[in-house]
């Protein structure tokens, strides 16, 4: 069957798996009972008031604001849900200081120090800069290579990689036209054009481009100040102010890519991202892919226009989900109850 592709898209989250389509937004999380956590969300986004934010380029810079806040959400949810104690469970503020220590860490990482090193072995950006652009760009994505290779190391975070190969198997069967069921989702690899890996690749790789025609050196004199230091203050905050400029521009690629996966020419452009989740993701268990499903479906029902009902979902009788919480915008249910009864096998 020819594949029908989606706008379906996801993460990997603690023990679980967030899955987003454009009405709503689900996660299921794997709870320590061995149970299953899924909440399903209306998805708000301030392009329905606010068109101009859905313009190319644009959307792709506030895409990113709404993923990285939607993306807060759902890791408060799975750290709350993924915790066999109170003391392993993250509260809110833990997580929002988590997530602002890692745009820090980002910042350093990957603009700052690649921008000093290559200041100490090239001397200005602005006496060589295709040169010094071309060495910056590179160690940044050396530097990118050696932090995903480091945290990979790490077994909790080998889970999460597990359960990103389950969100992209599930794509990959929901796109091909297949059940949603544990045997034909696990005959998929793990790897997806459109994945959040690919796209910071794309990143950087436009980063390149972008950054080898700004004219530093026309910046630095307007301003009138010189010095070594300054010049790379200068060039390290343009990297900064321009980074979501760079994200539109990527994201617009990743879209234009997406759709047309199966040409030559594309295959080559998207190659690299695709090695590089090899990196990222692992092939999972069935039990994952069971949490990738249940997230699955409950953005699907939303998608097909049907009420999502959490609780066919998990399998569960009506009467049994006691614990079930539904609110404006959220429907919550734990088969903890009907699990620990044997109602569930």
């Amino acid at each position: 069957m020819p594949i029908k592709h989606t706008h379906i898209g996801g993460q990997a989250v603690l023990e679980g798996v967030m899955m987003r389509g454009k009405k709503n937004w689900a996660v299921a999380v794997r709870e320590p009972n061995g149970s299953i956590h899924l909440e399903a969300h209306e998805l708000k986004t301030a392009v329905t008031d606010h068109p101009w934010l859905g313009k190319p380029i644009i959307r792709g810079v506030w895409g990113m604001y709404e993923t990285l806040v939607l993306a807060m959400k759902a890791f408060g949810i799975s750290a709350e849900h993924a915790g066999e104690t109170e003391d392993e469970q993250l509260t809110s503020k833990e997580i929002a200081f988590t997530m602002v220590a890692g745009v820090a860490l980002a910042v350093g990482l990957f603009i700052v120090l690649p921008a000093v090193l290559t200041n100490l072995a090239v001397g200005e950006a602005t006496e060589k800069p295709f040169t010094w652009n071309v060495v910056d760009g590179g160690l940044r994505v050396v530097a990118f290579f050696a932090y995903i290779w480091a945290i990979s190391r790490m077994k909790d975070i080998q889970r999460v990689f597990s359960y990103h190969g389950a969100e992209h198997k599930t794509i990959h069967a929901y796109e091909n036209g297949l059940p949603l069921e544990v045997e034909p989702i696990q005959t998929f690899k793990t790897l997806h054009v459109r994945c959040g890996t690919s796209f910071l690749l794309m990143v950087m790789i436009i980063a390149i481009i972008v950054f080898s025609i700004v004219p530093v050196k026309p910046i630095v004199a307007a301003i009138g100040v010189d010095g070594k230091i300054f010049t790379l203050f200068v060039a390290i905050a343009l990297r900064i102010v321009l980074m979501p400029l760079i994200a539109g521009l990527a994201y617009e690629v990743i879209k234009w890519a997406g759709g047309r996966s199966e040409s030559p020419a594309v295959k080559v452009l998207l190659w690299p991202g695709l090695q590089l989740q090899r990196m990222t993701t692992r092939e999972p268990e069935d039990d994952m892919i069971e949490i990738a499903v249940a997230s699955m479906k409950a953005v699907i029902a939303s998608e097909e226009g049907r009420e999502v009902d959490i609780r066919e979902i998990l399998g569960l009788p009506a009467e049994s989900a006691d614990d079930a919480l539904e609110s404006d915008d959220a429907t919550t249910v734990s088969d903890s109850d009907a699990k620990d009864s044997g109602e569930i096998a």
